[in-house]
């Protein structure tokens, strides 16, 4: 339960019972699941700031947060989980057909649970191939759905592949038929998209059918990274595609993912070989030969 506190009460000891709560937070399905540790660190910070400026001002004389502990956080290369190709094969021929599209949205598109629930039919451009992500869906305690904007800097234009544009337009044709182009492309309870424990219950229904048990939703938005990186993609367009705020996000989460300077140079070294043994037999010109 919430404490209401003057500023000048709060001791570190409150500070540290919040923390913990925060690890043994209800998500709204019934399981105290908590925040992840990376959470746990933004809200922190937030509140540490307010403090610091309290101190600052000096209407409190020291810094209640000053030596609090916060959750562990694990190294991005080890706490990453990257689907397969096979496994995302697997999942979409398990899903059922409405759900289908909502999976290829995450995972060649690498739109968030929230944001392929809050698409309206006209955000999807099927001349051009392009899905624009505005806002996205949040559950209410009461069960309900709130519609609000996406993550800081998260609105964006993914341009998709004409495969991908392909399946939505079939499962609009098919299940969400109406000319009202700001009808909702996936449908929960009562008309309104679908929150997170609807999608969740899909999900896990899909997940244990394509024998993919241990698998979140979320991985297959780094799926999607992952593909756009072994592309070849720099930077700033992975940064631009997933809606990262800064390319410092993207780099902190998928920075292993791109090729080192070794990698690049073995690869270089590669090509010049090959390219020198595929010309063995080509006799030299008059200027090589001079």
């Amino acid at each position: 339960m919430p404490i209401n506190l003057s500023i000048n009460r709060i001791q570190r000891s409150h500070i540290e019972s919040w923390i913990k709560r925060l690890q043994t937070l209800d998500r709204g399905d019934g399981r105290e699941r908590g925040l992840a540790a990376g959470t746990i660190k933004t809200r922190f910070n937030n509140v540490r700031a307010v403090f610091r400026a309290a101190v600052r001002d000096r209407l409190i004389a020291t810094d209640p947060t000053d030596g609090v502990r916060l959750p562990r956080t694990r190294r991005t290369d080890a706490a990453l989980v990257l689907p397969t190709s096979n496994q995302i094969a697997a999942l979409l021929g398990a899903a059922a057909p409405r759900f289908r599209p909502f999976l290829a949205l995450c995972a060649f598109a690498g739109l968030r649970l929230g944001e392929a629930a809050a698409l309206r039919v006209s955000d999807i451009d099927f001349e051009q191939g392009s899905v624009r992500v505005s806002r996205q869906v949040q559950r209410e305690r009461g069960g309900g759905v709130e519609i609000r904007a996406p993550k800081y800097g998260s609105e964006r234009v993914v341009h998709a592949s004409d495969q991908l544009v392909s399946l939505i337009k079939d499962y609009v044709a098919t299940y969400r038929p109406t000319g009202d182009a700001d009808r909702w492309v996936f449908e929960g309870d009562g008309g309104n998209p679908p929150h997170q424990n609807t999608v969740g219950y899909w999900w896990r229904l899909t997940r244990e059918a394509a024998g993919c048990p241990r698998l979140r939703l979320h991985d297959l938005r780094h799926f999607f990274a992952s593909g756009l990186i072994a592309a070849g993609c720099d930077v700033v367009t992975v940064q631009r595609a997933l809606g990262h705020s800064s390319a410092t996000v993207t780099l902190n989460t998928y920075a292993h993912l791109w090729p080192s300077a070794e990698d690049r140079t073995r690869l270089a070294s590669a090509r010049l070989f090959a390219d020198v043994v595929g010309r063995s037999d080509e006799p030299l010109t008059n200027d090589e030969a001079a």
